[in-house]
């Protein structure tokens, strides 16, 4: 018997052969406009859409999937999350000392496979120990694992005390082999990072050229990272075909890593009226993780205890001007990308970002199309991924309402493809 529910966790974790499948859905959100399509069919080949008609076509030999009651929507981006980590309300510092990357490796299996059920078919992994992600990713890929389709940047490139300096608020006599190496203190070492990084297997490079919340004693509203750093690890980055997000929530190191060719702000938080027309200028997407600001502010006012030191105080005086940010910078036309920072929130309820959106001011369809056509865009994937249309990869997902009326019915979703194979039905 416990032979037999061991092979049985093997073949849920492995994908079945593809075949031809029909989808009858009622209602279709596709991710190319604003509309919503009824009584459409989705034909699908392996693992790729070959056809969307108009109508309940007939299925013939191929599978057939009744959504005729539900709507339909593409797999959802999430353009910013933390895959191999999960906050347990314990102490943080004790974890960062005590947990190890196996464990991180262990734990990251069940946080792949709710993020995916939850029906985010595609990730965008913003900071993680580098070979453990990159593992990561190759086994979801080969199937050894069940997960979402994984970008991963590995660990955050910033400077000695910046936001991603491990040893911060630590024993100076505390050492770690992988502490120092995502450290950048010059032009020089930007470019041998990036091009290490590479070459172990990350696809995209994250800069912290702003302080951070959840750090300890570095100030958010700074920027720690010089112009020259900045820029040469975009350069090299662009040079190899990736792409750049940046931590950023001072306003100096928004304008800057703007104007220095980053491809999205993360967070955005003290950005204004001028760092809004840099974003439309430049083409620059923001990705305003407003999901993990509700968590930590809410930490920090009933249990500052569970966080950093320091770490408190800047919640509170952060995150209120980020909701404000995220309102003003949709009022001004700047562009959204879906972004969570999930790892303070359990993974799996990424879906709750959707209502913060809108309760930002966003209309439901754009706060969609921020986790559909725009993080596509975001990762240069808009072939493959964030529209249900031919030639893209066959990631659907269902839900039983209309989420124009109730986007929190993207809270509650029913049915999820990726890549042609049924993950929740």
């Amino acid at each position: 018997m416990k032979n037999f529910a061991i092979a049985a966790l093997l073949l849920a974790a492995t994908p079945a052969s593809a075949k031809d499948v029909v989808i009858h859905a009622g209602k279709l959100i596709d991710g190319t406009s604003k509309s919503v399509r009824t009584k459409v069919s989705v034909v699908i080949k392996d693992d790729r859409i070959t056809k969307v008609e108009n109508g309940f076509v007939d299925a013939g030999k191929a599978e057939l999937i009744d959504l005729s009651n539900a709507t339909v929507l593409p797999g959802l981006i999430d353009a910013h999350v933390h895959i191999t980590a999960e906050f347990d309300g314990g102490n943080p510092i004790a974890q960062h000392v005590t947990r190890t990357r196996l464990y991180d490796a262990f734990a990251s299996v069940a946080f792949a496979r709710r993020t995916l059920e939850a029906g985010f078919t595609t990730v965008r992994d913003a900071g993680a120990d580098t070979d453990l992600v990159v593992a990561m990713k190759r086994a979801i890929e080969q199937g050894h694992i069940a997960g979402p389709r994984l970008f991963v940047a590995g660990a955050p490139l910033g400077p000695t005390g910046g936001h991603g300096d491990s040893a911060n608020g630590l024993d100076p006599e505390l050492t770690h082999p992988r502490w120092p190496e995502n450290i950048v203190d010059s032009p020089e070492a930007a470019r041998r990072l990036v091009r290490d990084f590479h070459r172990r297997g990350v696809d995209q490079i994250k800069i912290m050229p702003s302080g951070g919340v959840l750090s300890i004693g570095d100030d958010p509203t700074m920027q720690l990272m010089a112009d020259d750093e900045i820029k040469a690890v975009i350069d090299t980055a662009h040079n190899l075909g990736m792409k750049v997000m940046a931590h950023a929530h001072g306003k100096r190191a928004i304008d800057r890593s703007i104007e220095l060719g980053v491809d999205s702000i993360e967070h955005g938080t003290y950005a204004d009226a001028d760092s809004y027309k840099l974003f439309k200028k430049h083409g620059v997407y923001l990705v305003p993780t407003m999901l993990i600001a509700q968590a930590v502010y809410e930490v920090a006012q009933k249990h500052p205890e569970q966080l950093p030191p320091s770490s408190a105080e800047k919640a509170l005086a952060t995150v209120p001007r980020m909701h404000k940010n995220v309102t003003d910078a949709y009022k001004a036309g700047v562009k959204f990308a879906y972004g969570t920072d999930q790892a303070l929130v359990p993974h799996g309820r990424n879906a709750e970002e959707f209502a913060l959106l809108v309760k930002a001011g966003f209309t439901p369809i754009d706060a969609i199309l921020a986790a559909t056509q725009n993080g596509a865009a975001l990762l240069g994937q808009s072939q493959n991924l964030g529209s249900v249309q031919a030639g893209r990869f066959a990631d659907i997902i269902a839900v039983s309402g209309d989420p124009l009326a109730d986007v929190t019915e993207l809270q509650r979703v029913k049915f999820v493809m990726k890549g042609g194979q049924v993950v929740r039905r």
